[in-house]
């Protein structure tokens, strides 16, 4: 196993550990949302998020402890985006990460208030104490994740996916969504790691346009995936962008641009970390993973 491949299970692993002991199983009315939540939450996945706010969070020796506790509420995030996205009124998915998901498992009400309850937990979890001694870092921390989570970052970036005009985006256009979307939260995990660290001006932003460059090419990686892997490897239904009529990376740019844009910006995104040195070889390795992924 390549060291980006461990430096994931190993970070994948405490984050679900974490995630289990933050969503204990409750044996009364409410608990079916709660079985839902855990459902979801611990249902596997790259762990991508999660890692980079560890990854980062260790150039600037930050408690272990403390990353994995933002790393799992950033997760909580994450899961309850896709929750959301996954349902009838959204994208309307049958599968997420190799099994069905929340809404056909359970119903549309039970997905939706799992959804909202991962998300409301997320802040109670960045607002406890254990995740830092000091209050103004998690009052960064709390007001960065409510930007990039909403009308600003994530949740702007899926109205515009959804809206009528979505099919008649230029390349300028589907930059912009895809950097509210996808781009919003995995930038904030990188500077979840600044903030953790009290970085200094300079290495908050190399840190910023470091995961810009990773978010985008992560999307044009996912819009090559919907082109060419199978559901299998993917797991979850694939070609549905192309299906819809959605304006994509590839439709703009064809299979070969697409790719070669995809290197392009990974390679910018590894000239960000050289005033980090040697101490940030894994985030140039998780570069290299987004690029040349297969799920």
């Amino acid at each position: 196993m390549s060291d980006i491949s461990l430096a994931l299970t190993n970070c994948a692993r405490a984050v679900e550990e974490k995630l289990d002991e933050l969503l204990p199983t409750v044996h009364t009315p409410e608990g079916e949302v709660v079985d839902a939540m855990r459902y979801s939450a611990l249902g596997g996945g790259k762990r991508l998020r999660p890692f980079l706010v560890t990854e980062t969070a260790k150039l600037f020796d930050v408690e272990k402890t403390y990353a994995v506790q933002v790393a799992a509420a950033l997760e909580m995030v994450h899961c309850y985006s896709l929750v959301h996205d996954d349902l009838p009124a959204m994208d309307d998915s049958d599968l997420r990460r190799g099994q069905v998901t929340v809404h056909k498992k359970w119903d549309d009400a039970t997905a939706i208030l799992a959804g909202d309850g991962l998300l409301t937990e997320a802040f109670a979890v960045i607002a406890d104490p254990m995740t830092h001694p000091d209050m103004a870092i998690r009052l960064k921390l709390i007001s960065g994740l409510a930007a990039a989570a909403g009308a600003k970052g994530m949740v702007g970036g899926q109205m515009i996916d959804l809206s009528p005009s979505r099919a008649n985006l230029d390349l300028e256009g589907i930059t912009r969504l895809q950097a509210l979307k996808t781009g919003a939260l995995i930038r904030y995990a990188c500077e979840a790691g600044a903030i953790l660290g009290n970085a200094k001006a300079e290495e908050h932003r190399a840190l910023s346009l470091y995961a810009e460059d990773i978010g985008l090419a992560f999307q044009i990686v996912d819009d090559l995936l919907d082109h060419e892997a199978t559901p299998e490897e993917t797991g979850k239904p694939t070609g549905v962008d192309s299906d819809a009529g959605k304006a994509t990376f590839v439709g703009q740019l064809g299979l070969e641009n697409a790719r070669k844009k995809a290197h392009e910006l990974i390679d910018s995104a590894k000239s960000r970390l050289d005033i980090f040195a040697g101490k940030a070889q894994l985030l140039r390795d998780t570069a290299t993973f987004i690029v040349e992924r297969r799920s």
